[in-house]
């Protein structure tokens, strides 16, 4: 699963290396105060683990609109 961080295609959903770094970071806070998986958790899995995969699955994302962020593909335009 973490080898999954190496892939340049978790990279380029969230927008970058700073971007998925504070949505991996905002998102485990929010588990570590008693946030629930969005995804199935499989025993010894851990919660950056758990992170990845709630991320590859789209299950969490960066709130563009919210932030005032650029939105990665308004970026190539």
């Amino acid at each position: 699963m973490i080898e999954a961080l190496k892939s340049d295609e978790i990279v380029n959903k969230v927008g970058g290396r700073f971007k998925l770094t504070a949505l991996i970071q905002k998102r485990m806070m929010e588990i570590m105060d008693g946030a629930r998986p969005l995804v199935d958790r499989t025993p010894g899995m851990t919660d950056l683990e758990m992170v990845v995969q709630e991320i590859l699955e789209d299950k969490i994302a960066i709130d563009y609109a919210g932030s005032g962020l650029y939105e990665p593909s308004e970026l190539r335009k």
